[in-house]
């Protein structure tokens, strides 16, 4: 009965201590002390450093401190270089002028208070120690080829044990394979040795973690040879060299190199690591492999290494203890070894640590020390730092092995006390403190946190709270209906609040409360459930040919109110770091893809709550030859949704078509508003085509649709398919109208006006305007009215032009727009009242006038000043001759202009003028009438120039006086020169006329020549411009000339004056030009349409032919027939006009095509061809005369051949001949020549002669064609060229026409 009642008091009591475990003390309650740091148990230490070993506290009051060295009291007051910090355990100790080595020992930490004494645990320091390696002479060694061997290493011991490792001299790892590794020693082994293992540097280095050290072993030589090569060097190294090995090496079978024997055993201890080698060598390598023989061995604590030569098993535990087998194998054989693992076992806990105790006065509880090893640990307690067989005596307190139960405790019971677990492999110590307290409850959790999770996952809300007895922790939400138990909620012991599978509904406000006796308290938190993140589209599986470009999509949906982060990995790494991997928002983009990119990329999509990934694989491909490219417009997007969704904005995201080809370049968004304008799509806004997201600010009072449309190089997609509907809420308008304006419309009106909101700027149903004005510079309240449906308003009753203040501000059913901003405007204008004055005119030159005013005063003009505009017209011409009135003209000076130019005028004449002002709404009274006068100018051309009648050397020109005189004219001035046939000018004649001549005759022309003349008018300031003409002089009939190809069809001819006409029509004449005949008039008239009309003369019956000419005073009558005479009248006709009224009918006769003659030796082609023909003779003679110089003989006469000398032939005297080849035809005009027949050439038929081309009339050409001049002297002959015997040389013209003939 007692045990059992044991029994159940101990279950008991290991609930309470259960619950007991998540007190935690408040720092401001009184407490016993608790260790929170100290230093390991093994501390080793660099000598080079102070040394500083670690004890940390807490407790209420304060903890005091005190250190024992090796179980004896530590003074730190004796030691000048030994301190302790601020309120603190820790140990300082100054080794500048110390050793670090006297400082070793074992110490131990006492922290004590009013409420009980902790203690830390025992602390071994020691000092780090990497020594030297031993001086020793290492020899070379020798060894045979095929033969094992092993280099030791043997380093120093240091502490802690150095990490050994084998490089050469340049500090290069020395390969290992399965042939050749390193044992855990620190020894080289190799299974057998080859040639290429030769070499002198085998250096063993001892790294010592502690202090950074390298320690380096004396070089090892190692010459490898074959067994001839060891026989002949065997004397050379037989003194100090080792040799190893003489067994032949042959393959062989394995056998171990370590460990030695058929069987080992090793001991580890529980929690370490056990690691097991087996290195054997043999010929060929062996292969290790390992097996437990009693059970399998652990996969996930298991490794293998140095080529499966070490075993190592991490976190060993009793399980692992056993045999286990290494196996050694090669082609001949295999050989084994068994190790025997045993494991023992420290002291470690069961259930953890002994925890501190809380109890009210008058409670119950127990401390447990639960714990185990191999071999089985001893447990000793102590309270206070006084083993408690030693403490003063408890009643409530009793000790039952590895706990310690107390009963009815009271205040002042408090204590610290120690357990000791302990075995041969070590010890644990632990303070746990049991603590008598009387406190209301407090929660200890910050209030009004707020908590955060995914839907559908575990929430947890902290309600940490502490009070003497333990409070009872309840808890509610929101309106505190019915406490929070069952599910989906759970309380656990510690008070947190667990709701399994949290959804939207659980959002809200949770109250904790914590009561026990004492009193109570109470906390609230928020929690808040959010949209989990979901990848929407992973990224696909991508091959990708080199050199193209690969797009990954990772289109994420996730809580609108957590910012996301997206990363991309590729092979679980970070990406490179490479300008061609463009990361989006929600794309990767990898250009010009190579090689290196292929591998698997991640997409990772982080919130502060939560994140989900996907990846994908791009395999990177030979790039192939492609069939052309078609491109195409691209496919419509697709998957439109909405996130984001806020009251004046939301996200659109969407997947885009097939680009065909093209990339996309951009985006276009559009959006249908179906409250407002259902049917009608608008332009919303664009994004680059990498982008498949868009941030759309929206209007309220709006239900909005969307679409996207994709624009590549080849155009504009079809758009896709149309979003969900989004509706936004109505509210207050956010802006007023805009352009807000005042005018009048009458003198005592003013006319608001402003430009209305659109529908979807009313933000909401009932929009209207309010419409404010007042008086400018009057201090007055604001007259306010109220429209709807209007965009203007009519104040009436206001004085002329008088400024307002205006003001619009738009309202709806959800309240009032924005304050408005204040416009100006003015009422109505009315006409100006006064004219300018003081207006005064100044004559610049003889067109022009410079006129001056005073501006009209502001207040007389009744509205805004739009300038001046000045009335001028001309009166009449100061000449006898012109009396013409013209109509008024208007310049108009904009703006307040008080002087301007009057341009245009005419010179020689009277004007008048005036001046108004205006304003918007017309022009006020005129100012008083100024008459000026222009003075003389230079006149205008004459009105007309003709030829009348054509001569052989005279011509006849007569004109018509300026239209234009612009004073007296005192003359006129003729010009002409004639003109060839390349256009050019001759030298130009100047002939002064009076003033009273209207026709000249000009003598001593050339004939068939083309002039042109130029007549001017002049007056005492100048000559005026010229009018010009051309006519030619009649050819001579006897002339035989050639006409020039370049001749016109219609040569200037005379031109025939017309009779007198009516008094409408005047000065009635016709020309010759160059494409037709140029009919000119004066028309003084009537308004009315002016046509010409002509017909061939004598053509009875026909039809006049009518061209109409309004708005000029000469046309040009083209397709005429040449030679042939027309009759020409002027009409002015209008609809009532019956007969018409004409001027009388004009003769005009269009001459014949007529061929103009020129001078065959003026013309190029001629010159071009006698200087071919020239050359061409020239040559000749060259030819002939090398020939003559080399004794050729000539076969003019069969004779020749019997002359000795035929080049030097006697030319008789009274022939002028060679000897007897004269021959009459010498004497003959060439065939097709002009000889007269006197036998010379005339030189009227041609200006050329080889007189003209040669040297001089003297040469004469022999029948060879060679000069007869240059080879004999003048004889008589020469002297009488003309007589019945001499031998003319024939003219070049005659000779040209020869030629021609031949041709």
């Amino acid at each position: 009965m007692m045990e059992e009642r044991r029994t159940v008091t101990a279950l008991l009591l290991l609930v309470l201590g259960h619950l007991t475990t998540a007190l935690e003390v408040p720092l401001d309650l009184s407490q016993p002390p608790t260790i929170t740091h100290q230093s390991p148990k093994d501390y080793i230490i660099d000598p080079r450093e102070n040394i500083i070993i670690h004890c940390e506290a807490k407790g209420k009051p304060h903890p005091s401190f005190s250190w024992t060295r090796d179980g004896t009291h530590f003074d730190i007051d004796q030691l000048p270089n030994v301190h302790m910090k601020q309120r603190s355990g820790t140990l300082v100790v100054d080794i500048s002028n110390e050793k670090a080595e006297h400082y070793e020992g074992t110490y131990q930490c006492t922290a004590r208070n009013d409420h009980g004494t902790a203690l830390s645990h025992n602390m071994v320091v020691r000092q780090s120690r990497s020594p030297l390696w031993s001086k020793e002479k290492i020899k070379p060694i020798v060894v045979q080829e095929g033969v094992p061997l092993v280099l030791p290493c043997r380093p120093p011991a240091g502490l802690p044990p150095p990490i050994i490792f084998w490089m050469d001299n340049n500090f290069q790892r020395l390969p290992q394979s399965r042939r050749v590794s390193q044992s855990l020693n620190g020894d080289l082994y190799f299974s057998n040795v080859l040639r290429a293992d030769s070499r002198n540097d085998y250096i063993c280095y001892a790294r010592f973690p502690h202090t950074q050290t390298i320690q380096q072993k004396q070089p090892i030589t190692v010459k490898v040879l074959n067994l001839d090569a060891i026989n002949d060097t065997v004397a050379a190294f037989y003194n100090d060299t080792d040799l190893f090995s003489e067994e032949p090496t042959d393959e062989r079978r394995p056998t171990f190199l370590t460990p030695s024997g058929p069987s080992n055993s090793k001991m580890v201890l529980r929690g370490q690591v056990l690691e097991m080698e087996c290195i054997a060598e043999g010929l060929p390598t062996p292969e290790i492999s390992w097996t437990k023989v009693s059970g399998e061995l652990p996969a996930e604590r298991t490794t293998l290494l140095h080529y499966q030569k070490t075993l190592r098993i991490v976190n060993v535990s009793e399980a692992d203890a056993g045999e286990y087998r290494c196996l050694a194998r090669n082609d001949l054989g295999s050989v084994h070894q068994i190790i025997h693992v045993s494991v023992k076992a420290a002291p470690y806990w069961i259930s953890g640590s002994p925890k501190n105790l809380i109890l009210a006065p008058g409670e119950n509880g127990a401390l447990t020390c639960r714990a185990s090893g191999t071999p089985k640990p001893a447990i000793n307690w102590a309270m206070n730092g006084v083993p408690i067989e030693n403490s003063p005596n408890d009643l409530s307190r009793r000790v039952d092995d590895d706990t310690i139960i107390f009963t009815n405790v009271q205040t002042g019971s408090s204590a610290v006390y120690q357990c000791n677990v302990s075995n041969e492999y070590g010890y644990l110590l632990s303070n746990a403190f049991v603590n008598v307290l009387s406190e209301p409850p407090r929660v200890l959790t910050p209030a009004h946190q707020v908590y955060q999770v995914i839907k559908n996952h575990q929430a947890l809300l902290d309600c940490s709270s502490f009070g003497s007895p333990i409070p009872e922790i309840t808890w509610f939400k929101d309106s505190r209906a019915s406490t929070l138990d069952g599910d989906p909620y759970k309380i656990h012991d510690n008070g947190t609040l667990e709701i399994h599978g949290s959804q939207t509904r659980h959002n809200g406000k949770y109250t904790c409360v914590s009561k026990n006796m004492l009193g109570i308290s109470e906390n609230h938190v928020y929690l808040e459930v959010k949209e989990p993140t979901r990848i929407l589209k992973q990224p696909e599986y991508k091959v990708v040919q080199r050199g193209r470009a690969a797009v990954f999509e990772c289109k994420v949906k996730h809580d609108p109110t957590l910012i996301p982060t997206m990363t991309w990995l590729k092979d679980d790494d970070e990406l490179p770091d490479d300008e061609r991997l463009v990361v989006d928002s929600d794309s990767l983009t990898i250009t010009d893809v190579t090689d290196s990119d292929a591998g698997v990329y991640t997409c990772i999509m982080n919130t502060t709550l939560d994140h989900d990934t996907a990846s994908a694989e791009l395999t990177v491909v030979e790039a192939t030859p492609t069939p052309p490219v078609v491109y195409e417009l691209p496919d419509p997007p697709t998957d439109l949704e909405l996130t984001e969704q806020k009251k004046r904005s939301v996200q659109l995201t969407w997947t885009p078509g097939d680009e065909h080809n093209s990339p996309i370049e951009k985006f276009i968004i559009q959006f249908e508003d179906s409250l407002h304008h259902k049917g009608h799509w608008h332009n919303l806004t664009e994004v680059s085509g990498m982008k498949t997201t868009a941030h759309l600010k929206l209007s309220p009072f709006a239900h909005y649709t969307f679409r996207v449309l994709a624009l590549n190089g080849v155009g504009l997609s079809r758009p896709s398919p149309p979003s969900r509907m989004y509706k936004t809420e109505p509210t207050a308008p956010d802006e007023n109208p805009a352009d807000v304006h005042g005018f009048g419309t009458e003198h005592d009106n003013l006319v608001i006006s402003w430009k209305p909101l659109t529908a979807i700027q009313s933000n909401g149903h009932g929009l209207h305007y309010r419409v404010m004005w007042r008086l400018k510079g009057v201090e007055s309240d604001w007259t306010a009215v109220t429209v709807r449906n209007t965009s203007k308003f009519v104040v009436s009753g206001t004085p002329t032009f008088a400024m307002y203040e205006l003001k619009v501000q738009a309202l709806n059913d959800h309240g009032a727009g924005p304050e408005p901003a204040v416009a100006h405007g003015y009422s109505g204008e009315d006409l100006p009242l006064a004219a300018p004055d003081n207006v005064h005119v100044q004559v610049i030159s003889s067109t022009q006038a410079a006129v001056h005013w005073d501006a009209v005063p502001a207040k007389l003009l009744r509205g805004h000043l739009k300038g001046y505009k000045v009335y001028y017209w001309k009166e009449r011409s100061l000449h006898k001759h012109n009396h013409h009135h013209e109509e008024k003209q208007i310049l108009t000076f904009s703006g307040n202009h008080t002087h301007g130019k009057l341009p245009g005028l005419h010179p020689f004449s009277l004007y008048s003028c005036h001046i108004r002002v205006f304003n918007g709404k017309g022009e006020g009274p005129p100012s008083p009438i100024q008459q000026f006068e222009t003075p003389e100018g230079v006149p205008g051309a004459p009105s007309s120039l003709v030829i009348t009648d054509s001569n052989v050397d005279s011509l006849t020109l007569e004109w018509n006086p300026p239209h234009d005189r612009n004073g007296h004219i005192t003359g006129y001035t003729l010009k002409y020169q004639p003109v060839n046939n390349t256009n050019a000018l001759g030298p130009l004649e100047e002939l002064a006329l009076p003033s009273n001549e209207t026709s000249v005759v000009l003598v001593n022309l050339k004939y068939s020549t083309r002039y042109k003349f130029y007549l001017n008018a002049k007056t005492k300031i100048g000559a005026g411009p010229s009018i010009s003409q051309e006519a030619v002089t009649i050819m001579d009939e006897g002339n035989t000339q050639t006409p020039h190809p370049n001749a016109q069809p219609y040569p200037r001819h005379p031109t025939h004056r017309a009779p007198p006409v009516s008094e409408d029509f005047g000065n009635v004449s016709s020309a010759i030009a160059d494409d037709g005949v140029q009919i000119s008039w004066e028309y003084t008239g009537p308004e009315k349409d002016i046509y010409v009309e002509y017909k061939m003369k004598d053509s009875e019956g026909e039809e006049w032919h009518k061209e109409l000419v309004n708005g000029s005073d000469n046309f040009v009558v083209k397709g005429l027939k040449a030679g042939v005479s027309y009759l020409v009248r002027l009409v002015a006709s209008d609809q009532s006009d019956l007969p018409l009224q004409h001027s009388r009918e004009l003769l005009v006769s269009v001459p014949a095509v007529a061929s103009r003659q020129v001078d065959i030796a003026t013309q190029g082609w001629f010159i071009g061809l006698m200087c071919a023909i020239a050359l061409l003779i020239l040559i000749l003679l060259i030819i002939c005369f090398i020939q003559r110089n080399k004794g050729g003989k000539y076969p003019v006469k069969e004779k020749e051949d019997a002359h000795t000398d035929p080049e030097f032939q006697p030319m008789k005297e009274e022939d002028c001949t060679f000897g007897e080849y004269s021959d009459n035809e010498d004497h003959k005009p060439l065939k097709g020549s002009r000889t007269p027949s006197n036998g010379t050439v005339k030189r009227e038929d041609s200006d050329d002669s080889l007189v003209d081309y040669g040297e001089g009339g003297d040469g004469q050409f022999n029948e060879d064609g060679s000069f007869i001049g240059q080879y004999s002297g003048k004889s008589g002959c020469r002297d009488n060229p003309e007589g019945p015997e001499s031998s003319e040389a024939p003219s070049p013209v005659n000779a040209m026409n020869s030629l021609n003939s031949f041709v």
